[in-house]
């Protein structure tokens, strides 16, 4: 590994020096393809006599209908909001490193249960395996929203270094993914097609980079004005895109012209954990985040059920996913379903599988005979 380390930190210290134009994108392009694959390499899991797998702590069980991880630097607070919010207990106190493990609580908000997990605290260079920082960081990938726990004092210089960090494990915050077609071929050598004038990628370029992941074929399409990051991020394919969410703590420290300049930044929300103030704000915030739908369930001949949701995340609603939810077997025995809400034309409306639902509908599932 720290062969692996050196040479990021070498092609790091080569990009510093090198100045950043027209001349040098080719360069630059191909250093960075260089920095992406060393990175994938630092985390992949060791084999087996190499260090061991993820670490005590860190393999915790997904549960509830969504999750959401606090990460920060320590003694930001982290512990305090998760046990004001969940009533779990995570070890508080004023010194740094107090949690060493991950610790996860749940939250039940509007009918959904969203699992919270305090991850311990992230320190400089645990992209680069300091740490716990590579263990903390995977376990960051398989949530749905990222909670940004920043001290109210110092903001913005945490800010940007944990968001170099989850950067650097391929994690991209508040992005949609790039809007560019990358597809291999067997013969024909690169092809690069654009619909918008490109000033970052030219030819040479993409061509340098696909010939560090020894690709030597393939057609590639841009829609924007691409960077060679978004083309690295394509032929990776390991990139999580997720929705972030910036909780300032300890509000209580500053005064309210700082406050009210911290209110209008994007994805942001000032809290103090300790005093409890606006903990209903961010609980909002993170619904909005997460983007879930809730279904209600209608069985045959009684009311809905209210108090049960059935969640389904907003980029998979559709009638076929909510039978998946409830159970595998039951699209077996599917006949139609029976809508009402905002997503019937009528009350109800009779639906096929594909019909796709919206939030607070309620469903009644009509089976084969």
């Amino acid at each position: 590994m720290s062969t692996i380390m050196q040479k990021i930190k070498e092609i790091e210290d080569e990009m510093a020096k090198t100045q950043k134009n027209k001349a040098t994108s080719h360069h630059l392009g191909l250093l960075k393809a260089k920095l992406a694959k060393l990175r994938r390499d630092l985390l992949a899991p060791p084999t087996k006599g190499a260090g061991g797998g993820a670490g005590e702590g860190f393999d915790v069980t997904k549960s509830g209908d969504s999750r959401v991880g606090l990460v920060g630097f320590p003694s930001v607070g982290k512990s305090t909001l998760l046990n004001k919010l969940t009533g779990t207990f995570s070890e508080v106190a004023s010194y740094e490193f107090t949690t060493l493990t991950c610790i996860p609580g749940v939250i039940t908000y509007r009918g959904a249960k969203i699992q919270l997990l305090d991850l311990p605290g992230i320190i400089e260079g645990a992209k680069d395996g300091k740490g716990r920082g590579r263990q903390v960081i995977s376990t960051a990938r398989t949530c749905n929203c990222i909670l940004i726990v920043l001290d109210a004092i110092k903001p913005i210089t945490h800010k940007r270094l944990i968001e170099k960090e989850l950067e650097g494990f391929g994690i991209r915050l508040n992005k949609e993914p790039p809007n560019l077609t990358f597809r291999k071929k067997d013969k024909g050598g690169i092809n690069l097609t654009s619909t918008v004038t490109t000033t970052h990628l030219d030819l040479d370029t993409v061509k340098a980079i696909c010939g560090e992941y020894r690709m030597h074929n393939a057609d590639i399409t841009l829609r924007y004005d691409a960077t060679a990051d978004d083309l690295i991020d394509v032929i990776e394919g390991s990139r999580i895109y997720m929705p972030c969410i910036y909780a300032v703590n300890k509000i209580d420290q500053i005064t309210l012209e700082e406050l009210e300049i911290l209110d209008k930044l994007p994805h942001y929300c000032p809290i103090s954990a300790h005093l409890e103030w606006n903990l209903d704000g961010l609980l909002d915030k993170i619904w909005e985040y997460l983007d879930l739908t809730r279904i209600y369930t209608k069985p045959k001949a009684m009311n809905p059920d209210y108090d049960d949701p059935v969640i389904l995340s907003s980029k998979k609603r559709t009638v076929e996913d909510f039978c998946v939810r409830i159970h595998k077997d039951m699209l077996k025995q599917f006949k139609y379903a029976l809508v009402w809400g905002s997503s019937a034309k009528h009350k109800p409306q009779r639906v096929g599988k594909e019909h796709e639902l919206e939030d607070e509908d309620v469903v009644q599932i009509v089976k084969k005979i």
